[in-house]
């Protein structure tokens, strides 16, 4: 009889346990998300290095909920003629997603594009005469296409 009654009890405190653990409020997203975010999409080298620091330890942020998914350049090459862009346009990813996840997309996509532009230029900075000068104008027909499409 002793070993029904154990059961029954341990039965009902597991049915207890899941109980308070299913309506257990989701963790909540720290306040300083927004601030977070900012600091991660703007047109500065700080920023960028900030978020890929940050994107190499994603688990470290993740009660933050930032969404890391990305398609890279989208339709367009990654690496063009071997320029290495995806990196960039990953992280413009990161800021149009985390954006409209917000409800904050349209006031801060000029920035983003223009963040884009300048982790563009910064990639082309590593090169010199003709190679950079071909560089260059890919990563302005990056930014044209996200300004005017993206």
């Amino acid at each position: 009889m002793s070993r029904r009654l154990v059961a029954a009890l341990s039965a009902s405190a597991m049915t207890v346990t899941a109980l308070v653990a299913a309506a257990a409020p989701a963790q909540a997203v720290p306040a300083d998300k927004a601030r977070v975010l900012a600091g991660w999409t703007q047109t500065d080298a700080g920023s960028y290095n900030g978020w890929l620091a940050a994107r190499g330890n994603q688990a470290k942020w993740a009660a933050y909920q930032f969404d890391w998914s990305t398609d890279h350049c989208s339709k367009s090459p990654d690496n063009p003629f071997g320029f290495p862009f995806e990196t960039s346009c990953a992280r413009h990813d990161f800021g149009y997603r985390n954006h409209k996840k917000a409800g904050t997309f349209p006031a801060n996509k000029p920035r983003l594009d223009s963040a884009l532009y300048e982790d563009l230029k910064r990639v082309c900075a590593k090169y010199t005469g003709a190679k950079k000068t071909s560089c260059d104008a890919l990563a302005w027909t990056y930014y044209e296409a996200v300004k005017n499409l993206g």
